[in-house]
């Protein structure tokens, strides 16, 4: 795609997912990640009505993540079946038989379109704003022996986030089989992309040690994302994910950002808990579903 094309395609999808709204930089992202990627636009009369991309993921190289959008007045007329075979042959001449599709939760048309092509509900994230109009500055209260800082004040802290999420990703529920890229490849994919930032990248530690790490993604003009939360399992259970979460919100406020965008998957009951502490509401609920690839490409 060009340019031109790159934008419409993206209005496509702030469009349909506005509650997910993206900027450019964000969708640069998610390509720059991927190990494979592909998009396509569906036109009529020359003009922009559908939209759709496939990304192969290191973490879970035998599945292509799939996002597939057609605006609602163009429904049921071919745009999302086209998108959706495409998408399966290119994943077919990479040796690929499965595809990761989300819905939202309040929009059974597309949950519909995604059962009928035989997809499974794999496991469900339930979106989560906090709203930062009027909010005053969180308290920030670390433990005792854990200091609170920046990947942007001590970049050698790199490793040590890495060792954390080699312990902490398969504690996610739902990410149970998903395996951490080499440490290079994971610098590339997780936290130098063009939505991060050093220094809305917070890490905890203890002593010469790093017990755990947030970052937010910065995925939006006016509204930022909790990306990732983890901590040790042995530094569990003592306030340094909330000390770390807390400190995010901080730093939003002072950057001029309205809102803060997070979801949890159904079953992580304490990061739930912690989220409603720290005012989060529920937005719209995401399901994750996966899929064959087209019959006519398998």
């Amino acid at each position: 795609m060009d340019e031109r094309d790159e934008l419409g395609s993206l209005e496509v999808y702030n469009t349909v997912w506005p509650h997910h709204a993206v900027t450019m930089d964000a969708v640069h992202s998610f390509r720059d990640s991927a190990q494979d990627y592909i998009d396509y636009l569906v036109r009529e009369d020359g003009v922009i009505v559908g939209s759709g991309a496939g990304a192969i993921f290191g973490y879970r190289a035998r599945r292509v993540v799939t996002l597939i959008t057609v605006l609602a007045g163009q429904r049921r007329r071919g745009a999302g079946t086209a998108l959706y075979e495409a998408i399966s042959l290119w994943a077919s001449e990479r040796g690929q038989r499965e595809l990761e599709v989300a819905v939202a939760g309040d929009d059974p048309e597309s949950l519909a379109f995604a059962q009928r092509r035989g997809f499974t509900e794999e496991r469900r994230e339930v979106g989560l704003v906090l709203s930062l109009t009027g909010l005053s500055p969180a308290d920030v209260q670390p433990p005792a022996g854990i200091e609170i800082v920046t990947w942007a004040q001590r970049p050698e802290l790199a490793r040590g986030m890495y060792e954390v999420d080699l312990e902490a990703h398969s504690d996610i529920p739902g990410f149970e089989d998903v395996t951490v890229e080499p440490f290079e490849d994971w610098m590339a994919h997780n936290i130098q992309r063009p939505a991060d930032s050093p220094e809305a990248t917070f890490i905890a530690l203890a002593g010469q040690e790093v017990v755990g790490f947030a970052k937010l993604s910065l995925t939006a003009p006016t509204a930022a994302g909790h990306a990732i939360t983890a901590v040790k399992r042995a530094w569990r259970g003592r306030g340094i994910a909330r000390a770390l979460k807390a400190t995010e919100i901080n730093w939003a406020l002072a950057h001029g950002y309205t809102e803060l965008h997070t979801s949890n998957e159904e079953r992580n009951t304490p990061i739930k808990r912690l989220n409603a502490r720290l005012g989060y509401r529920p937005g719209i609920e995401l399901i994750h579903l996966v899929g064959p690839i087209a019959r006519a490409t398998a």
